[in-house]
């Protein structure tokens, strides 16, 4: 097991422990998986919604190269956890060990990839479409446009691919590298990878 893994929920900077709880099972053998999980109450989803708006107003002001950053740093500490998080995820979704690496590969590149993006700046597409003052029958305005995020998302653990498409896949990536707040919702089968 990840030597953090505690099953509580995080909410902000908090471990928040529930009141009811559920165990992970191993498609291998059947075997209920320790620690036990808790599920977060309606008032608990409700702050980190609110928590996820509060961060938004902050986190998209931050630069291209903090953001990049902030990625680059998850990549590492992915990696930093090592084989027990391939452990973890064999016996919590019965893939073999070498997919799951495979897959915890594809998962730091692409945010290394998305890093790259928000630190190069080119996902905005900014357009300019200059004015024309004198264009006959009427004048052209000057138009500027722009991509921008929009506030938090929340990405929903996928049950087939634990790290590309969960908790650190491009959904998440993609919207960190925007400035985007990601609020994660863990696949039950999988709650410990």
């Amino acid at each position: 097991m990840p030597p953090s893994l505690h099953g509580h929920s995080l909410i902000g900077d908090r471990q928040v422990a529930g009141t009811q709880t559920f165990l992970a099972r191993s498609p291998l053998d059947g075997s209920a998986l320790q620690p036990p999980f808790q599920m977060a109450s309606e008032l608990e989803v409700d702050a980190a919604l609110r928590l996820a708006g509060d961060a938004f107003e902050a986190y998209r002001q931050t630069t291209g190269e903090a953001r990049a950053a902030f990625l680059e740093r998850i990549g590492d500490e992915i990696m930093a956890i090592g084989d027990a998080l391939i452990a973890r995820a064999h016996v919590e979704t019965g893939l073999p060990e070498a997919r799951l690496t495979g897959e915890r590969a594809r998962t730091v590149n692409q945010l290394r990839l998305f890093a790259q993006v928000a630190r190069e700046g080119s996902w905005v597409d900014a357009r300019l479409d200059t004015a024309m003052p004198d264009r006959q029958p009427v004048p052209k305005p000057d138009l500027r446009r722009m991509l921008a995020p929009i506030g938090p998302v929340v990405v929903f653990g996928s049950s087939n691919f634990p790290f590309a498409f969960s908790v650190a896949g491009g959904d998440t990536a993609s919207a960190l590298a925007t400035g985007t707040p990601v609020m994660v919702k863990a696949h039950s089968g999988h709650p410990g990878t």
